[in-house]
This record gives structure tokens, sequence and C-alpha cells, in this order.
């Protein structure tokens, strides 16, 4: 297992051309200026111990020892451990409503953006507990595989969008009996179903398929996202805002939270409806709630131990440093003799 402690300063990478093409400049800048006090053989032969060859070699040194204060500094990291870790939690599956009505402001900054938010909340207070996402809207698809990864779990939740389900319509029935799939054949009451919604469902029996997970031991509980009075989905081209969806006849559409609907399919999952407002989303609740649930042992492995490698490339680019600095521009005497010796031949 390998990573890279600080990867944001590989961009001084971009530095190295631009030492290059300073250097190409000033050594283009001297020859010029040496040009202007007469032929530069009869110069060179004027200061018969100046290296040319060094002072690119030292250059050369410079860059390798830059090169490698930059991989120090990014610390590649080893994993040399793999540690098998015990953990007990429960099984969370989050069903998130992508259907458009979820567009809704009546919850700043819209409904789904809200529930967002509130489940990137929920992540950092779960200690132990799996969980994955299921996003619905009129199919349901299956958006991160349980885990414990909540890091991984944050990341997919950021690319959710009403965009990325095909069929509009609200699949609550689908999403349940999804989750239930994704669960896996382990019996045991420490799983939960928790689906954020505004529940305007249209496309099966919810309360049907809550009924079928209280039998198998989990529990449903729901999150109304929006307002019993309703608003207009907006339409945005960009950021601009061009004005409300419209049914066939040209009629504003105005989504509103259908409360009866979530509270009889938490019922009859065993579990417990809440609304969410612009101050809470109501996810607080449902946490207490799965804490209270029968806590499973299962086991995780994951590489537990990173060892730093900076060290070494930070020495490297020191002594190319030392080298560096004590390595003159003068020609060695033994150069001096072989050119000699050879001139005389």
């Amino acid at each position: 297992m390998f990573q890279l402690e600080n990867k944001y300063y590989l961009y001084a990478f971009g530095l190295i051309p631009v030492f290059v093409i300073v250097y190409w400049l000033v050594s283009r800048w001297r020859k010029k200026a040496l040009a202007a006090y007469g032929d530069i053989s009869i110069i060179q032969r004027l200061f018969p111990d100046v290296s040319n060859s060094k002072r690119i070699w030292k250059f050369i040194l410079f860059l390798f020892a830059f090169a490698l204060m930059i991989i120090g500094i990014v610390n590649p990291q080893v994993g040399t451990k793999l540690e098998e870790v015990k953990r007990k939690g429960a099984d969370l599956m989050i069903c998130l409503d992508v259907s458009n009505s979820m567009k809704a402001e009546d919850l700043q900054p819209n409904r789904l953006e809200k529930a967002k938010q509130a489940i990137s909340k929920l992540l950092d207070k779960l200690e132990g507990d799996r969980i994955g996402i299921i996003v619905f809207g009129g199919e349901a698809y299956v958006q991160l595989p349980i885990t414990t990864d909540y890091s991984a779990a944050k990341l997919f939740l950021e690319s959710i969008n009403t965009d990325m389900i095909p069929t509009q319509g609200t699949a609550i029935g689908a999403a349940i009996d999804l989750s239930i799939e994704s669960f896996g054949k382990d019996e045991g009451k420490n799983k939960a179903i928790v689906i954020i919604t505004d529940g305007e469902n249209h496309e099966d029996d919810a309360v049907k398929e809550a009924e079928r997970a209280a039998e198998k031991g989990i529990a449903v509980h729901t999150i109304g996202m929006g307002s019993v009075e309703g608003a207009p989905i907006p339409v945005y081209k960009g950021n601009v805002r061009e004005g409300f969806r419209k049914d066939k006849e040209g009629n504003t559409i105005v989504t509103k939270l259908d409360e009866k609907n979530l509270l009889d399919i938490a019922s009859a999952g065993n579990g417990i409806t809440v609304r969410a407002s612009n101050s809470d989303a109501g996810l607080n609740n449902v946490l207490d709630a799965i804490n209270k649930l029968e806590k499973k042992q299962f086991e995780s492995k994951m590489y537990s131990d990173y060892e730093d490698r900076f060290q070494w490339f930070i020495a490297a680019a020191f002594l190319l440093l030392v080298i560096e600095t004590f390595l003159t521009e003068r020609k060695s005497k033994l150069y001096n003799r072989l050119n000699l010796f050879g001139e005389k031949k």
C-alpha cells in the first residue's frame, strides 16, 4: 500500500522548466556580454581555468536536489502492516430521493442539498457502523455498496444530483426492496433503512415493502424533506433561474411534503418519521434510533500502519547540495595536466 501525504506540493515540479529557461537565458546573456569585449575564443584563453561543463553540472545537481526535496516534502508513505480490525456496529442504508421535486427550495439551498449536508454530518458521527447509499427516482440504484469507508461515502455523496436517474418519479418501494437485497442474507436486528424524500410516491406500494423489511428485522425510518404548503420546482440554466417547472396545461407545479405517506411507511417498518427543517434535518433523531439497534461484530481488513519515507529523499537532496556547493567552476589540476600533455603531443 502506497500513498502521498502532501500531494499538493507536486505542483512545485512546475518550477523545474522555469529554472531551465532562466539558466538558458542567463547563459545566453553571459555569452553576449563577453562578446561585447571581443572575440570569445580569445577571452576564454584569458580564463583557462574556467570550466563551462562544471557550471552545467552544478546546475544539474541543483535540479536533482530540488526534485528530491519536493518528493521529501510530499512524503511518500508505505503501508507496512495489514491488520485485521474487529468492529461492532449497525448496518445503515440511506435511500435518497433524487427526483426533480427535490430541487424545490422550501429548504435552503434546496431539498436535495439540505439532505446531502445532513448525511455528511451523520457520517461524521458514525462509529463502527457500516453505511450504504441508494439513490432513487422512478427507479432505484445502488450509489455506494455498504462500507465502513466514510471518506468514500462522502465522495460518492458529493456526486449525487437530480440528473443521475433517467426515469422521473418517486419509487420508494423499489428503494426499500433494493436496500433489503443490499444487506444480504444476514439476519439480525442490526439493520436500518433511512428514506429521505418529500414522500410523493407514485410508483409502487412502499408500505408493503416496509412491512417486508420489518419482517426481516430491518427498521425503516423516514425523513420528510419539504413543507406541507409546498414550493415550485425551479428550472436553472447554468446558475441563472429561468422560471419554474410547469405541467402540460402550463400551470406551475407545486410539490408538497406527503407526511401521511411517510408516517405510514415508518409505521409499517417499525421506524420513526421526522420532518426536516432549515435548522434541523432530523437525522439526529434517526441516529438515536440507530444507536439503540443491536450491534453486530464484523471484521474489516485495512492497512493500519504507514511509514514515512521522506527522510531518504531529504538526505539525498542535502548530499547533492553539498556536492554542488563544493564543486567549483575551475578546471581540475588533473584535467589541466592531461590537456597540457595532449598539446605537447
